[in-house]
């Protein structure tokens, strides 16, 4: 029973807090919405999502959510630099091809979302064979140490947590 009412309860949990997160208030109007989107979307996504991956590595997956909150206060620093202080013909953006080695769709959605949220950076296609990712750098005067930042700071940590 409880299994049906909440198929996915990671997702609920998330939603919960995101909503109470949201709306900034603890009235029982907000905590009783909150608690209807959590039973209910979760309810209407579960066909799509069958064969959700075991989160085994708690902790990893932690840690992972840390590092990447990090990166984002540092590259927020780090794109305000480039705006407000380099001049234009000085800032060498460009597309990046990112080879993975990621299997699982979830592990791959995340790397995806990750680079995006990075600021400076944004995921903006992938291959039709899904082994390489299209991305797109504000400022990249060596590609190869972005690639080799992604594989290593994040793919790296993404594959001991789903593979």
């Amino acid at each position: 029973m409880l299994r049906r009412l909440f198929p996915h309860p990671l997702m609920s949990l998330l939603l919960f807090v995101t909503w109470m997160l949201l709306v900034n208030q603890f009235k029982i109007g907000s905590m009783v919405m909150a608690l209807i989107l959590a039973i209910i979307i979760p309810m209407l996504t579960a066909p799509y999502w069958p064969n959700r991956p075991p989160l085994k590595h708690v902790p990893r997956f932690a840690a992972y959510v840390l590092l990447v909150m990090w990166d984002i206060v540092k590259a927020n620093i780090q794109v305000a630099r480039i705006v407000l202080f380099m001049r234009n013909e000085n800032i060498r953006s460009g597309w990046i091809a990112v080879p993975i080695e990621l299997k699982t769709p979830e592990a791959i959605t995340i790397l995806a979302g990750t680079i995006t949220m990075t600021p400076g950076t944004v995921t903006s296609d992938m291959s039709s064979c899904g082994r390489v990712l299209l991305i797109h750098a504000l400022h990249a005067p060596d590609p190869d140490s972005i690639i080799r930042d992604i594989k290593t700071r994040y793919e790296a940590r993404l594959k001991r947590i789903f593979e």
